[in-house]
């Protein structure tokens, strides 16, 4: 991965955040974490984060709250669902409020790195279809 990438972990569970930071580290990006729904928002009011790996389940705001804050205000951040109690209903809700990927725990490292390089792709493929946008090209050359 690139250092130049700025992911922020939000679980409750300090196991599973130090673990995903260590994993994160590993793979050279810069990345910071929350340990519930507030936390989260506040540190993305101070700094813009390319990817948010977020748990569901936390005191306070649930993840469903702040997904739906997170597109609403800073819609060009890809989010990850990491869930302990995965259901076909919040999977779906999930990706229709804008999660890029929902995944069910556990999941090890390598999973971790994958989910936040795989958003992280995403991302880019999202600004390079809005600049040739605004550029007027539909990027079909004749």
């Amino acid at each position: 991965m690139n250092t130049d990438i700025k992911i922020l972990v939000v679980d409750d569970d300090e196991v599973v955040r130090l673990s995903y930071l260590r994993s994160l580290a590993n793979a050279q990006c810069k990345v910071e974490s929350a340990w519930n729904g507030n936390e989260a928002l506040r540190a993305i009011k101070e700094k813009a984060f390319d990817v948010v790996l977020l748990d569901l389940r936390m005191p306070g705001l649930d993840g469903m709250e702040v997904l739906k804050a997170i597109k609403d205000k800073w819609p060009e951040t890809e989010v990850v669902i990491i869930t302990g109690y995965p259901s076909i209903e919040t999977a779906k809700e999930a990706v229709r409020l804008g999660a890029y990927d929902y995944l069910a725990k556990p999941v090890g490292p390598d999973d971790v790195i994958n989910a936040a390089n795989d958003a992280m792709t995403q991302k880019k493929w999202a600004l390079h279809r809005e600049r040739t946008n605004q550029n007027g090209s539909n990027g079909i050359t004749h």
